[in-house]
């Protein structure tokens, strides 16, 4: 059995501007907890191969995909297909943080800037 704390993982910043806390990963998937800051967004792009799941855990914000906007908040899961351009905004006063699931593994060579 194998447990991940949080604390024991060192935040960085990935590609998209979020900071990222990987807690686990398989050859074929990987789950990690992500946080935009107050009043920022993460960078427009899109995974080649990677398909995602977030899922918020805290705060509200607006979720982007190929150009459509949705409010989202806690408790709310959202699924962004491979090939899709997407990035979160986070609310006015707070930050969102939310879980992030991929499949393949996330990985910065599948991720491409727009």
């Amino acid at each position: 059995m194998k447990i991940v704390r949080r604390e024991q993982k060192i935040p960085f910043e990935a590609k998209d501007g979020s900071e990222i806390r990987e807690l686990l990963k398989s050859e074929s998937e990987r789950m990690s907890l992500a946080e935009a800051t107050v009043h920022e967004e993460t960078k427009l792009h899109f995974h080649k191969t990677s398909d995602e799941i977030y899922y918020i855990l805290e705060g509200r914000g607006v979720m982007e995909i190929e150009g459509e906007r949705r409010e989202v908040s806690e408790g709310d899961a959202v699924f962004i297909p491979s090939k899709k351009k997407h990035r979160i905004y986070s609310g006015k006063n707070e930050k969102v943080r939310f879980l992030c699931l991929c499949a393949p593994p996330y990985s910065d060579e599948d991720t491409v800037m727009v």
